[in-house]
Formats: C-alpha cells, sequence, structure tokens
C-alpha cells in the first residue's frame, strides 16, 4: 500500500485551515446566542439557541441606529480612502518605473524607507498636521491621511516595470498618442491586476484602521466601525450599557463588519487569477 505523496503537507494545510477558521466559527456561533447564552458556559462552538435575527435587530436599533451610523462612515472612508491611494499609488509607480527624472532613485529609496516606519509612530505627527489645518474631528483627518501609502506605490512600480513593455508605450508614443493617453489606453489595462491588489488592500487597510479615527475624531457620529465597536466593548466592560448586556451587540456586530471585506475579496479574485493566466503567457 502506498502512501499518499505530500500527506504530512497536506495535515499541516488542514491545521492550518483549523487554526485559522476557528475564531470565524466561533463569531458565527456565539452571532446566534443572547446575552444570557454567552456566558451560560454551555459550549462556546456550539449553538445554544437562535437568536441572530433578535441580535440583527437589537443591533441596528440600539441607541437610535448608531451602529448603522458607524456602518455608513467606515464605507465612506474605506471608498474614499481606498479609491483615493489607489489613484495616487498607480500614478506615482507607474511614472517611477516608466520615466527618468533627475533623483528619480533618491525619491523612490525615501518612499521605500518610509515603509519601515510603523504606522503607530505617524499619527502623533499627523495629529499635530490636521490640529493646524483645522481638519480635527472631520472626516477629513481619516480620510486625507490614508490616501498615502507608500507600499502601494512601491508594489505599482515594481509591476508596472514588469508588467509594461518599454516598446510598447513607444510604439503607442510613435502612433501620436500623448502621455495620458498612453496611460490610460495601453498601460492601465496591463496594470489591472495590481490596481486591483492595491485598491483592495487599500481598502481593508482603510476600513480596519482603529488607531488614526481614534486620534483624530471626538464625535461618536464621525466614528467608524472599529472605533464605535471598541466604545461598546468599553461601555459593556464598565457595566454602563443602560440596562442593557452588550456583549452580544458587540459580537453580532464584528461579524457584520467583516461581511463587506469577504464579499469584496470574493469578487475580485477573479482579477488575480485573470492576470496570474496573463502573466503565464507571456
Amino acid at each position: 500500500m502506498t502512501r499518499p505523496r505530500h500527506v504530512w503537507a497536506k495535515l499541516l494545510l488542514l491545521a492550518l485551515c483549523c487554526y485559522f477558521l476557528i475564531p470565524v466559527w466561533w463569531v458565527v456561533v456565539a452571532s446566534t446566542k443572547n446575552a444570557r447564552g454567552l456566558f451560560s458556559g454551555s459550549g462556546a462552538l456550539w449553538f445554544n439557541g437562535f437568536h441572530l435575527f433578535d441580535n440583527l435587530h437589537a443591533l441596528f436599533t440600539f441607541n437610535n441606529g448608531e451602529y448603522l451610523r458607524w456602518l455608513g462612515n467606515s464605507a465612506l472612508y474605506a471608498f474614499a480612502g481606498g479609491l483615493g491611494c489607489t489613484v495616487v499609488s498607480v500614478l506615482a509607480g507607474y511614472g517611477f518605473a516608466k520615466f527618468t527624472f533627475r533623483g528619480r532613485n533618491i525619491v523612490f529609496a525615501l518612499v521605500l524607507g518610509s515603509v519601515m516606519v510603523p504606522l503607530t509612530a505617524l499619527v502623533i505627527p499627523t495629529f499635530v498636521l490636521m490640529s493646524k489645518v483645522g481638519l480635527i474631528d472631520t472626516i477629513w483627518a481619516v480620510i486625507l491621511p490614508s490616501l498615502l501609502s507608500p507600499f502601494a506605490v512601491y508594489l505599482m512600480r515594481v509591476y508596472a516595470g514588469a508588467s509594461i513593455p518599454d516598446e510598447l508605450l513607444d510604439a503607442a508614443r510613435i502612433d501620436g498618442a500623448g502621455e495620458l493617453r498612453t496611460f490610460w489606453r495601453v498601460a492601465l489595462p496591463l496594470m489591472r491586476p495590481g490596481v486591483v491588489t492595491v485598491a483592495l488592500l487599500s481598502i481593508v487597510a482603510t476600513w480596519n484602521n482603529f488607531f488614526l479615527p481614534l486620534t483624530v475624531l471626538s464625535s461618536s457620529k464621525l466614528y467608524p466601525l472599529t472605533v464605535g465597536i471598541g466604545l461598546w466593548e468599553q461601555l459593556a466592560s464598565a457595566n454602563n450599557g443602560g440596562g442593557q448586556s452588550l456583549w452580544n451587540l458587540i459580537i453580532i456586530g464584528s461579524l457584520v463588519s467583516v461581511i463587506p471585506l469577504i464579499i469584496a475579496f470574493l469578487t475580485l479574485q477573479k482579477y488575480w487569477q485573470g492576470g496570474l493566466s496573463v502573466g503565464s503567457l507571456k
């Protein structure tokens, strides 16, 4: 009897899948329990009653529907910040990859070096800057810093340099196309997998951003989901939920908050697959 090939690798992958999926399964199961069921000790990884729809109703109606307002804020920050970051990163990466100008290598080295700086180290300077221009406690205090991502610029620079032949750009210029038209009609379609990757990473980073909104926002009406759920957690820990347990709302709110990201990953997956297929045929 022959042993199946790569059996140990498959077992390792199965163990990793369980490691990553068990917390997700716990959130799904816990979202179906009421506040009493969460602390009943009857089994954290299995169902104990089904109160999912009751929890959703309580989530969307608690405190005049502030969760929906936070959800809208997160969508606004993620869309504006992610889209803006993608535009800036694509243009900067394409410029670094396909144009020769004085100081290009030095400037790109500075951009690359800024990747090593932790984002938390930039929060205080960002707060001081936003305070000086009067943008504290506004949506722009969250959106504007999200437009810049050194890693996204680096990623697009590498991808543009590898996926766009210089001969193709020269042929377009010989045919009379300007730089803007050459970029829009020739370069951008070839960069589509990289653009989608940067867009998704930027959206996810902005959606999950916690420390920056916590620092620059003071009005709860402007909070994203990350800060709003953190506020609920503080109230629940202090037993200050106004006579209502907030733990079931925190858990169902956490589950709802990841659903848009799952949909985005599943929807945009085909663009990555298409990009890999094109690269394998070159």
